[in-house]
């Protein structure tokens, strides 16, 4: 506010209080400037972190880019043979090939004269050096004629009376009058849904067979595989809704016949990533289910999936922020790992001080960080010696990691085939994404065991039970 010099009172004291109330309405309004710049350059300093910062939680499916040899072969790699340029001490082993797989011995001899001493007596045996050596056999296609022998009376046939046919019966297939088997399906279910490669790349592989086997087709073996599956799923359901602990997350996807613009996939896991010899994980079931009910982020879809018929979970519930999880659940459990993403923000945000001060967010991370190294001390420690929402309970994670790496796999998916056509094929894909990823928590390498499951859901009075990951026999006869 101006004001002439006419405007102005003579008193000499008014003028002081005139002058001071002008000063503290500057300093103010410099203040409030200076908050407000300062959050701008927050906000600009976390965008610039977010867009072309690194980030500090990386994972196994990153190296997704067309440059991944360069980039890999450009970092320090872990030694595979013996380097003569390095000290004995530092030098690594190879790891030795699985004695499990297929070997063929090839001996190599040196010559008949060459085993002739130059003193002219001959050379004996003294001992031997092997190598081994990796051969890839590319995958082989063969086709499977089943042929069914029919037979019938001629002496019913010479008397004109009716003839007495019999034939073996047809054996049972995933999908009937198609030429679909059970290790073909499996091959395309993980090849998408484990290995990200969508339908119209295999389509091109296999014409370089010379197999016109169209993505049409496969989409609609997809669809009902995951049918097979369904009973399958539904028992894996039950059983995660009888544990003791639960991981829930949630993740965006595109459905082209949805109105939204996004989509959401929920998942649900227990248990640990991999067999695991853990006290926390003995009591627990390690199985992972995706979870879509038509894209929705409300609260409804948690408390739907959490109650099923006659089974109501009533165990803990270990989340992030979000607040769909609140009104289904009443034992939360939270995520150190979230609350220190906000930390680190807050740094990232701050940028760099000339003082030497430690700010509180760096405070909460010292602490945080403390927190993570006590439970790296106890993980082998007896659920009775170890800290006991993430102490009340022993079998409780420090943060929902389980839920946000289980959740991985359907994001680099999603990244190759970025949509569904619509919520029939997303629901497909939720149930197929977590028969592999069940299968991989409980060590079991997904295609023997989707080749496995199909072949006996095939059948009519097929033992669900026997299927369940933990229990099941894949050994072959």
């Amino acid at each position: 506010m101006k004001l002439a010099l006419d405007d102005l009172p003579n008193d000499i004291d008014l003028l002081k209080q005139l002058l001071l109330e002008t000063l503290a309405a500057k300093d103010a309004e410099i203040t409030e400037l200076k908050q407000s710049m300062q959050r701008l350059l927050e906000q600009f300093r976390q965008a610039q972190q977010k867009r072309f910062g690194a980030s500090s939680e990386t994972h196994d499916y990153q190296g997704e880019v067309f440059n991944e040899a360069e980039v890999i072969n450009d970092e320090p790699a872990e030694l595979t043979a013996v380097d003569e340029s390095v000290p004995p001490k530092k030098r690594a082993k190879r790891k030795l090939l699985p004695k499990d797989l297929p070997r063929e011995i090839i001996t190599h001899d040196i010559s008949e004269a060459d085993k002739q001493c130059a003193c002219g007596h001959r050379l004996t045996l003294m001992g031997q050096d092997s190598s081994e050596k990796l051969q890839f056999i590319p995958a082989q296609i063969k086709v499977i004629e089943h042929v069914r022998l029919k037979y019938s009376c001629k002496h019913c046939e010479a008397q004109g009376t009716q003839t007495n046919i019999k034939q073996a019966p047809a054996p049972v297939s995933p999908i009937p009058k198609s030429f679909a088997t059970a290790s073909l399906l499996s091959q395309l279910i993980t090849s998408k849904y484990q290995y990200a490669l969508p339908l119209y790349r295999q389509e091109t592989l296999f014409k370089q067979h010379g197999i016109e086997l169209s993505r049409q087709t496969m989409s609609d073996w997809m669809m009902k595989s995951a049918a097979l599956f369904k009973p399958l799923y539904d028992l894996l359901h039950q059983q995660l809704l009888k544990q003791k602990v639960i991981h829930a997350d949630e993740t965006t996807l595109k459905v082209i016949n949805d109105e939204r613009v996004k989509s959401y996939m929920w998942v649900y896991c227990s248990g640990a990533d991999g067999p695991s010899i853990a006290p926390r994980y003995q009591e627990l079931n390690s199985i992972v289910l995706y979870d879509y009910q038509d894209g929705s982020r409300a609260s409804t879809c948690v408390s739907h999936f959490l109650s099923i018929e006659k089974t109501v979970f009533n165990g803990y519930l270990q989340v992030d922020g979000y607040a769909a999880y609140q009104r289904a659940n009443d034992r939360l459990v939270g995520c150190w790992a979230h609350a220190r993403r906000k930390f680190k923000e807050a740094i990232v945000a701050q940028g760099k001080t000339k003082t030497s001060k430690v700010s509180k967010a760096d405070m909460a991370l010292s602490m945080i960080a403390k927190l993570y190294r006590i439970e790296t001390q106890i993980q082998s420690l007896s659920l009775e010696a170890k800290l006991s929402r993430y102490v009340e309970d022993s079998r409780l994670n420090i943060d929902n990691n389980r839920a946000e790496r289980a959740v991985k796999p359907f994001v680099i998916g999603r990244k190759n085939w970025l949509f569904n056509h619509n919520h029939r094929g997303a629901k497909a894909s939720a149930i197929l994404y977590s028969i592999i990823e069940t299968a991989k928590a409980n060590g079991l390498t997904p295609f023997d065991y989707i080749e496995h499951c199909l072949e006996q859901l095939s059948h009519p009075n097929c033992d669900l039970n026997s299927l369940l990951p933990w229990r099941v026999n894949l050994s072959k006869a």
